[in-house]
């Protein structure tokens, strides 16, 4: 458990100072083909739904979790 635990601080280490140095470097997040979009007309109502975005994110996780748990 301490190893996952010290694994992720470190990746949302390295992603912070990305994020910090380059930060456009993350705009495609959430903004995939595939990710649901839906404004309506008038503007009064928005849905965002990033299923694209979520399946890829849930599979560099299963990745990188099993990587630790070997």
């Amino acid at each position: 458990m301490a190893k996952i635990l010290i694994g992720l601080g470190i990746l949302f280490l390295i992603i912070g100072l990305i994020y910090l140095f380059f930060p456009n470097a993350f705009s495609w997040f959430g903004r995939m083909p595939g990710d649901v979009n839906y404004r309506s007309e008038g503007g009064g109502f928005s849905f965002h739904f990033p299923i694209v975005t979520m399946i890829i994110v849930s599979i560099i996780l299963t990745i990188i979790l099993n990587l630790f748990n070997r």
